[in-house]
């Protein structure tokens, strides 16, 4: 095996996270012929970096404006935790008439779990969502028009937000690829950012849902503050201790 730089081998480590979701600290050392300290140290320098998040034994790969993960990948991480999320979530309907359901595979399973039998109107990007709905009697599904972006089926762009701009909308499920308390919810892509702010915008009531993992995670565009959310709702990953800190700055923190 040749000897590689540090470089090389951080990037080949970013490179293995991004194509399986996660690196393990004893495996990385095995493969790459170096001490499990060394990978120990690319992976404190690669979190630094903002590129991966570090856990027990391993690290798993932040998105960025130049990395994010597919729907069809999403679909295989975190799933029970994700359908819990969605569960909970979906308890907070309260008196609302009218939801905006975002793109992604949480929010997803948000519209799969929403009561049988109320009658609702749906907005949505995301063409999952859409279809996942579209057949239930009760609920009139609107799917905003744009560009359909391939990795996640959901419509981005000018059309999609001069659509949304016309709702007064009573509830919004909102997902994010990054929470943190002091940049807030962050998404890889500009146009994906414009759709989600829009639609906090047009919400009187708003909530997020993800698992743990997204929380610390910074991404390019920033679409709202912590603050703006009534509840959150993610995993028991989330410590209590750090649950209360963004109940702090305002929403209800619900861990299931």
């Amino acid at each position: 095996m040749s000897v590689r730089s540090a470089e090389e081998r951080q990037r080949e480590i970013v490179g293995e996270a991004r194509r399986t979701g996660s690196v393990d600290v004893a495996e990385l050392a095995e493969e790459l012929g170096v001490a499990k300290e060394t990978i120990r140290r690319d992976l404190r320098v690669l979190e630094s970096h903002g590129l991966l998040r570090r856990t027990h034994g391993g690290a798993y790969p932040v998105e960025s404006a130049g990395f994010e993960t597919t729907l069809a990948f999403r679909t295989t991480l975190h799933v029970p935790e994700k359908r819990r999320i969605a569960a909970a979530a979906a308890e907070l309907l309260g008196e609302a008439e009218t939801v905006f359901i975002d793109e992604g595979y949480t929010p997803q399973l948000i519209a799969e779990a929403l009561p049988e039998g109320r009658p609702l109107t749906v907005v949505t990007a995301s063409l999952a969502a859409a279809g996942a709905l579209a057949t239930r009697d009760e609920i009139t599904v609107l799917l905003l028009g744009g560009r359909v972006r391939g990795g996640t089926l959901a419509t981005v762009e000018h059309w999609t937000t001069k659509m949304l701009a016309a709702f007064v909308i009573d509830l919004a499920f909102v997902g994010a690829n990054g929470i943190s308390r002091e940049h807030g919810l962050t998404t890889p892509d500009p146009a994906v950012s414009e759709v989600k702010a829009q639609a906090v915008r047009a919400s009187r009531r708003r909530v997020f849902a993800g698992v743990h993992t997204k929380f610390g995670a910074v991404s390019f565009c920033r679409f709202a503050e912590v603050g703006e959310f009534e509840a959150i709702v993610t995993s028991t990953g989330l410590p209590a201790s750090e649950a209360h800190r963004y109940a702090l700055q305002g929403p209800q923190v619900i861990r299931v």
